[in-house]
């Protein structure tokens, strides 16, 4: 990413230039006298390959599958050969041994010039464009192991390392795969949001006629006709016609959202009630839906700066080790040592200080503390996201279907109140309607055992309700009127109307959880894109702070500048319009009812109804960074013990492989203690 940024920017005409690792783009901004073909040879001439990006929803591309030829093939020959190692470690002598190191390097030599083609293409292009990259120790490793190898082979030596090679290969393929599929996962998120929108819309000629358009052909100043049912391809404005519109998507808000002539509607959206006609103001890339996933991408780019503690180590480790390596070849040449001897002590100094222990460091505590979340009902996404969330100390909690169950109740007192004859009435109409408020109340009242009565002439009102008539007489069951509290009145008449109102249950323990995130240093508050009263009550019966009416622009600025001001974010959402601040905070979390573009954004997942996951998830986090730095001082106290006698040559190479082997199986040891880190 700096090469490329640094390789960009020294251009006069470029004014900035970012890359996005996950996207693997690269946006330029440019003065207008430089064009596209300069930018795509000044990328060549670093050394990779580019072409424009046409399209704002292309399909990006997968690393995954052209690595899984080269990792199945490195895997299976690795197996065959070790087959071979052991019958020759167990004492095989002779023609035998011969026999079984020939078999090895033709079972190794195919196998490692097809597997390896990762790196080996990879290392050229860094190298013929005068710069390095990890692959080229990675490549030079595993050529030179083959080619001491082979030389054994034909003077019939003792020992052969094709079997390290080629596990060295199949265990580095083996983290590219995991690591594309998780950018591939990323990704995702941003497919899955502009998913949201529709295909295309009908749209109405000045002669009348209608013809469907596709949604990337939709222009401003076209008048879609959207039927009840129907998302909205484009941003536009109502020229005819009312409606409602669920805008949960894009605000959290449960409760459709009237609109009429002149007012606004978005792409996304959901048309409840009844047709309308929409005028065209923004399509394509131009929508609000648009910018949230524009909103992500750059998000995601933010959080690929971030610098893993394994990096870090590596930056400083790669270079010491083969340094080290390479001064012992020349130092042993001096002293009078062949060109072998010293090839053979340089080769056990690579091997002693691989960085098996190392790597598995950071991987294997992570995948130990995974399960363990997993069994708590807690999916990790990223395995580094548990490095992020164990330094969080800020927290901002969305309300509908995170603090709350984004399932709205009726007030169980109301509900004790109704008289058999209401209560039926009030089932047998909310029975007769799909509006979440009416199957709230259809599940609560049948939850208790009421019977509905039987109703005649039932026509459900669009932004009305649903009217009917019972024994003659008029009932209905419509939006409270003079209220801006969620609920239903129920209406027969010759009565008074009865209100029953609704509220969005807290989470189980919720009040429980946020005391544990505060016990561990983090202090939270709500940020919502609900209306003001709705996230006053939960701020009320949670002690938090909140802000409301909060865009996924506003949720991703607040962001942004508390991590300016030094805090370490986690946000905790469930919804579309919390897709752009999952992806930006420093770690994330949503709950098992998300959306799918909150899921694909998030780092963990949790499956309760409890958030007693949050505190759970951070101290899991924080009791596996714990165990990471003490597996890095295992390691480069391993390093600091056994260096010295490989440099002696007191070490030979099968000797070197045993201990690198005992310092990776203590490492491994020590991170199995995390196996309970999740209770």
């Amino acid at each position: 990413m700096s090469k490329i940024e640094r390789g960009l920017n020294a251009l006069p005409q470029v004014e900035s230039a970012r890359v996005n690792l996950t996207a693997r783009t690269v946006t330029v901004t440019h003065d207008i006298s430089l064009d596209d073909h300069a930018l795509v040879e000044e990328l060549a001439k670093i050394g990779f390959e580019a072409k424009r990006r046409k399209k704002e929803n292309a399909k990006p591309f997968s690393a995954v599958k052209p690595l899984l030829g080269p990792l199945a093939v490195a895997g299976f020959a690795a197996m065959n050969i070790m087959l071979l190692s052991v019958s020759v470690w167990s004492g095989a002598e002779g023609s035998t041994r011969h026999l079984f190191h020939w078999l090895s390097a033709l079972i190794a030599l195919p196998a490692v010039a097809y597997a390896g083609q990762p790196f080996f293409k990879s290392a050229w292009g860094a190298l013929k464009h005068g710069r390095t990259n990890m692959d080229v120790p990675i490549s030079i490793g595993v050529i030179i192991a083959c080619c001491l190898s082979l030389y054994e082979v034909i003077v019939g030596g003792e020992h052969a390392w094709f079997d390290s090679a080629l596990m060295l290969l199949a265990f580095l393929l083996a983290g590219r795969v995991l690591d594309a599929m998780m950018r591939d996962r990323a990704r995702h998120a941003v497919d899955a949001l502009l998913g949201q929108a529709a295909e295309g819309a009908l749209v109405l000629s000045e002669g009348g006629a209608l013809e469907w358009i596709a949604a990337e052909n939709l222009e401003p100043g076209m008048v879609m006709r959207v039927a009840a049912g129907e998302r909205l391809a484009a941003d536009g404005t109502i020229l005819r016609g009312a409606s409602r519109f669920d805008q949960s998507l894009l605000t959290g808000e449960t409760d459709p959202v009237a609109a009429q002539q002149g007012d606004k509607a978005l792409a996304g959206t959901l048309n409840v009630d009844a047709p309308v006609d929409i005028e065209v103001s923004h399509a394509g890339r131009d929508t609000t839906l648009a910018e949230i996933a524009r909103l992500m991408e750059a998000s995601t780019q933010n959080r690929s700066r971030y610098v893993r503690i394994a990096d870090r180590a590596a930056r400083l480790y790669a270079p010491a080790v083969h340094s080290l390596a390479a001064l012992a070849v020349v130092g042993w040449l001096v002293a009078g040592a062949s060109l072998y001897e010293a090839l053979v002590i340089g080769v056990a100094v690579l091997i002693i200080t691989c960085p098996c222990a190392l790597g598995l460091a950071v991987p294997v505590a992570q995948v130990v503390a995974s399960g363990s979340l997993l069994r708590a009902g807690i999916m990790v996404k990223d395995g580094s996201a548990l490095e992020r969330l164990a330094g969080v100390n800020r927290a901002l909690l969305d309300k509908t279907g995170t603090l709350t169950l984004g399932r709205p109740v009726p007030d169980a007192v109301t509900l004790d109140t109704l008289s058999e004859a209401e209560a039926g009435i009030a089932l047998a109409l909310a029975s007769h309607s799909r509006h979440p408020l009416s199957r709230g109340l259809a599940d609560a009242l049948m939850a208790r055992g009421v019977v509905p009565v039987s109703l005649e002439e039932v026509k459900e009102v669009p932004g009305v309700g649903v009217e009917a008539a019972w024994q003659g007489v008029k009932v209905a069951l419509t939006r409270p009127e003079g209220t801006t509290s969620m609920g239903v009145a129920l209406a027969i008449e010759v009565q008074p109307t009865r209100l029953i109102p609704f509220a969005d249950r807290l989470r189980d323990d919720a009040r429980e959880a946020l005391d544990g995130l505060a016990k561990l240093g983090i202090s939270s508050s709500i940020m919502s894109g609900d209306n003001a009263q709705a996230v006053a009550q939960v701020a009320r019966e949670t002690g938090l702070t909140g802000q409301a009416g909060a865009s996924p622009a506003d949720k991703q600025a607040a962001i942004a500048r508390l991590q300016a001001a030094g805090s370490r974010v986690l946000m905790v959402g469930d919804g579309l319009n919390d897709g752009p601040a999952l992806a930006a905070a420093d770690a994330s979390i949503a709950p098992g009812s998300a959306s799918d573009v909150g899921m694909q954004a998030a780092d963990f997942v949790f499956v309760q109804e409890s958030l007693s996951a949050l505190p759970r998830a951070v101290r899991a986090a924080r009791a596996t960074m714990r165990v990471v730095k003490q597996n890095f001082a295992l390691a480069i106290t391993y390093n600091v013990l056994a260096v010295p006698l490989a440099l002696l040559g007191y070490v030979t190479p099968l000797m070197a492989a045993i201990a690198m082997s005992a310092s990776s199986l203590i490492v491994v040891g020590n991170s199995l203690r995390l196996v309970r880190a999740a209770k």
